[in-house]
């Protein structure tokens, strides 16, 4: 499989015979057997911050995924001086979660248990082999030369043709191959990361909106492609897996709350019971129209965002306020409108709103009849992605790093530490 970029034509004496001359980069799958992925895994010294994916926290432990790469491990015990402990590299890491001592992530196709009681000794102590059926990228493929990893770039190149046969895609400086289209203007910043594209004691921890990972029951629920996973966790280093149930295609997001899990589509938010963990039995669909859309939970009420973007494939920028007091009937109660609005978190009554590039938003969500009439604090000048808020402090991410901040005070709500991004430079 080969993927053609910046595609450029010239035609020459189209009535009988013509010549074509195309200029194009090309890209070349780099495969990984599964055995070399597998035995790659290391726990290493901190290292910088090259991107920010999922986050989740645990105790006093921040968890930062690095998307394909592998998981930070942060001491968080003083959010105003995070400490960086372990970089835990693992190839295909995209998702994240904790139950008591033990972190899960995913590796491709495998489902990986790390032992992090002892973050100065963290340890692999379990793997589900092949459990993940649609690898979470685009043309990042499995087949008998193993896991496509990565794309290589390839020199241009020039062809000519003798007849007027051969015809072009229709759609102007776009190739398509192998299952993936790409603009043509795509060949000078083609990054194959970005084509890949989820307490204390015994409990779980607490994740971000984006997440696609969640725990709730003593169970792991992990979205793969159109489908939800159950994991039973209940033995934390002996994970098993006991069902899987389709839900929709475009699922994107996972919020457990309660006896129940809510999963963020691209269509719309679907609420399952999990009163019997193993067999999650859908309650109802709130359907919306398409757009990306991240959700959380509080009480009687559920908060959605819907953003436009090439990948959500929508026009609206809003959140949509809705009453879930009957699960069987969720109602919409108000609509608010947002610059792009990414992830969110609600603790108490305290509403954040990521809002990409016009940043942080922080609001008074005690009347959600006119939650926009009480706006607590705007950080401009960051692109932000995500949110945890837990106990007064307000971990985010944005592309350019991890921020926290204090907001026990809601009228003064104060900037704590900045782990800044550090790019990759090859």
């Amino acid at each position: 499989m080969t993927v053609l970029l910046g595609i450029s034509v010239l035609l020459e004496g189209c009535s009988d015979k013509c010549q074509l001359t195309s200029e194009y980069a090309y890209y070349e799958p780099v495969y990984t057997t599964l055995d070399e992925l597998r035995s790659s895994v290391r726990v290493e010294d901190p290292k910088p911050l090259e991107s920010v994916g999922k986050i989740y926290y645990k105790g006093e432990t921040l968890f930062v995924n690095e998307p394909g790469n592998g998981i930070h491990v942060i001491n968080n015990a003083d959010p105003a001086h995070p400490v960086s402990q372990k970089f835990l590299s693992v190839p295909g890491s995209f998702e994240l979660a904790v139950k008591g001592n033990t972190l899960y992530t995913d590796s491709y196709v495998d489902l990986v248990a790390f032992d992090i009681r002892d973050l100065n000794n963290i340890h692999e102590t379990a793997r589900l082999q092949n459990v993940f059926t649609n690898v979470n990228s685009l043309g990042f493929i499995v087949n008998a030369n193993g896991v496509v990893t990565n794309w290589e770039k390839k020199k241009m190149v020039t062809l000519s043709e003798p007849d007027c046969e051969t015809v072009l895609q229709p759609w102007g400086g776009v190739y398509y191959g192998g299952g993936i289209a790409l603009a043509s203007d795509a060949a000078s910043n083609f990054s194959a990361r970005s084509a890949i594209t989820p307490g204390t004691g015994s409990g779980p921890g607490v994740g971000g909106s984006l997440n696609r990972f969640a725990i709730n029951a003593g169970h792991l629920y992990m979205l793969d492609g159109a489908d939800m996973q159950v994991i039973d966790v209940t033995t934390e280093n002996s994970p098993v897996a006991k069902a899987r149930l389709n839900v929709a295609w475009g699922i994107e997001t996972i919020f457990p709350y309660d006896k129940n899990i809510f999963v963020g589509s691209t269509a719309g938010m679907y609420i399952y019971d999990i009163s019997t963990p193993e067999a999650p039995a859908k309650v109802s669909t709130y359907e919306h129209i398409r757009s990306c859309d991240p959700v959380v939970v509080d009480g009687q009420y559920a908060y959605v965002t819907l953003r436009s973007g090439t990948t959500c494939q929508g026009f609206s920028n809003q959140l949509e306020v809705i009453d879930i007091k009957n699960l069987a009937s969720p109602q919409v109660v108000k609509i608010y409108p947002f610059t792009n609005p990414h992830g969110l978190g609600i603790d108490n009554t305290t509403l954040f709103i990521c809002d990409g590039d016009d940043g942080l938003k922080a609001f008074d969500a005690s009347d959600v009849n006119a939650i926009d009439q009480h706006m607590l604090a705007h950080y401009k000048n960051i692109n932000a992605t995500d949110v945890i808020p837990f106990e007064d402090v307000l971990m985010m991410i944005g592309t350019d790093g991890i921020y926290q901040y204090d907001y026990s005070n809601t009228s003064k709500i104060t900037l704590l530490s900045h782990i800044e991004v550090v790019p990759h430079v090859d």
